[in-house]
């Protein structure tokens, strides 16, 4: 049964923004020579357009032989080494304003994608378990771009434009309040305008941003399934279902880029913008109220200002999609890890190993897996689960770790409530051989040296050994060094399973739990690596759950789990003298049909 998907979260522009300006702000130093800088490139620029005023003027009045040509040509020279310095100086200015940005950007970003990786690696078991893996890579990719785009469109376009409409403002409406007054009008006109068109364009991007989640969580899924398609000859469905839900994202992108079609229509307000001006500013020239100088100026002026507004439009696209990428990274900063460290909480140090199970009670899914479950595990003592699939052995696995939480009841260890111990350092006291051995594409080595990293070579290399993984990388051109691939696909079942072994045989704990620790191993291997384990789980507390009862015979006690309930327990040779669970399982794996 397809599960319903999670209703999309609406659009929360205020919390976007508070979370990029927590980002931005541990850059103040940098924020404000970016500010510094901008405020001068404009002051610059307007000034610019003030020598060229200056230069009609002065031709205006040379033209009227009121001033001789040597005092023209010298006053033209000076103007001239004024308007080179000032390029100069924009041209430094612009080198260093990229410079800051550069290392602002890179910075920014960095701290995005380290803070988001920690978050939700930090996030629950739950929520990994719910949340598919290439969503998430997508989503931090896009977080990490829309980063660079925001901050661009920050120091290029907000930053120009505030200074822009200051700084040019005051200097059209010192030249002429009408011409200031409609300058104003065209460049709102055209950001309402043009701001309208892209709040729609970024719902169509939410929308594009979900299919292609969508796509890319279904090949990060196929690729992690490679095998089970090619058993099964399964590549033209896969094939199909791609294309489905590629075509989906395709008609999600030309709908979000439709959009563009329309904007270029607000070309027109600040072309009508501009004759307005132009005619208000020649009316008045005519009028004798300003100067040519003064015309060319204002009409200049504007253009620069509507360059800036115009500039400013594109950018906001570039907003627009960032608010909508950093909506879909930034949901997980909402989800908090609802397995919490108390205040306060201590660390532990597991020297005797003793579990206790006091009226556990734990729901998952609003399923009732245990109530008031009770059990006991002492030092030293060899305890096994057993029980059909679905009773409940691997969950009090995940307990003991404290992946989830109680809903009632306490798991002590050593006399502490593993709920009041942080959970880092109650699982780094704790040793697993899992039932699925996944593996990180590095070596041989690095995966075993992984549980303890200040392990010596001589220590990993005797791990090595111990589980019986020796022979086998002997054969290996590179040995130790061999990288295992992607989730280890380039060892057999056995051999990771191995690794696995000598990884907790490294860590080296007073507990020890064994998850189907031998499940992947065929009879002789298993045999071997059985002797060793049981040299290994000599003065260690060990919880091993096992559906192969040949492999648990010697343990201390057996408990055989039935809907989260003791059915039974006992040593194996009492609970195959009696009617039950136990003897039911052995007759039928000593008949051959299960586990051999």
């Amino acid at each position: 049964m397809k599960q319903k998907r999670q209703k999309r979260a609406d659009l929360d522009v205020k919390y976007i923004l508070k979370t990029y300006w927590s980002f931005l702000r541990k850059e103040k130093p940098l924020l404000t020579g970016l500010i510094i800088s901008a405020l001068f490139i404009t002051l610059i620029g307007l000034y610019t357009r003030i020598l060229y005023k200056t230069v009609i003027e002065k031709g205006e009045i040379f033209a009227r032989g009121e001033m001789s040509a040597s005092t023209f040509v010298e006053s033209f020279i000076i103007i001239a080494i004024i308007w080179i310095i000032a390029l100069i100086l924009v041209a430094i200015t612009d080198w260093i304003k990229i410079h800051i940005l550069n290392k602002l950007e890179t910075n920014m970003m960095y701290d995005l994608k380290t803070y988001f990786y920690n978050h939700i690696l930090n996030l629950s078991h739950k929520f990994h378990t719910t949340h598919k893996t290439g969503s998430m890579i997508a989503r931090i990719g896009r977080g990490s771009s829309a980063m660079e785009r925001m901050t661009d469109f920050m120091a290029f376009q907000i930053l120009t434009l505030i200074f822009e409409l200051i700084i040019s403002g005051i200097a059209l409406v010192y030249i002429d309040k009408t011409i200031g007054l409609v300058a104003l009008i065209s460049g709102i006109m055209f950001i309402f305008y043009h701001n309208t068109l892209q709040k729609i364009q970024r719902k169509r991007t939410l929308v594009t941003n979900s299919a292609e989640d969508i796509e890319k969580a279904m090949i990060g899924d196929t690729f992690t399934n490679i095998d089970s398609i090619k058993h099964y000859g399964k590549e033209s469905i896969i094939q199909n279902k791609y294309s489905f839900l590629s075509s989906k994202t395709k008609n999600a992108q030309l709908n979000q880029w439709q959009i563009e079609r329309p904007m270029n229509l607000g070309r027109l307000i600040m072309n009508f913008g501009s004759l307005l001006i132009l005619f208000i500013a020649i009316k008045s020239f005519i009028n004798g109220n300003i100067t040519l100088g003064a015309l060319v100026f204002a009409w200049g002026t504007y253009w620069g200002l509507m360059e800036s507004v115009r500039n400013f439009m594109q950018g906001l696209r570039g907003y627009h999609r960032s608010i909508a990428d950093f909506h879909d990274l930034f949901q997980y900063g909402k989800i908090e890890n609802e397995v919490k460290d108390i205040p306060n909480a201590q660390n532990i140090q597991i020297k005797h190993g003793v579990i206790e199970f006091n009226n556990v009670s734990f729901k998952y899914n609003q399923n009732e897996l245990f109530k008031n479950f009770n059990l006991k595990v002492d030092q030293n003592q060899k305890v096994a689960l057993v029980g059909h699939s679905g009773s409940g052995k691997s969950t009090l696995v995940k307990l003991i770790y404290r992946l989830y939480d109680l809903d009632k009841g306490e798991i002590i260890i050593d006399g502490k409530n593993i709920k009041d111990i942080k959970q880092k350092s109650l699982r780094s006291e704790l040793s697993i051989v899992p039932q699925e051995c996944v593996l990180f594409d590095d070596t041989i080595y690095k995966n075993i040296s992984f549980s303890n990293p200040k392990a010596t070579r001589r220590e990993v290399l005797q791990a090595i050994k111990f589980a019986q993984l020796d022979k086998t990388i002997s054969k290996f051109p590179y040995k130790e060094d061999t990288i295992v691939g992607e989730r280890g696909v380039k060892l057999s079942g056995g051999e990771k399973q191995r690794v696995s072994i000598a990884r907790a045989i490294l860590a080296n704990k007073k507990i020890l739990l064994l998850d189907e620790a031998t499940s992947s191993l065929d009879s002789k291997t298993e045999s071997e690596i059985q002797k060793d384990l049981q040299k290994l789980m000599q003065g260690r507390t060990s919880v091993i759950i096992a559906h192969r009862l040949s492999t648990i015979m010697s343990a201390d006690l057996i408990i055989v789990l039935d809907k989260g309930k003791i059915a039974q327990q006992g040593t194996h040779n009492q609970l195959i003298s009696k009617p039950g669970i136990y003897r039911e399982l052995w007759g039928l794996q000593k008949g051959g049909y299960l586990g051999e």
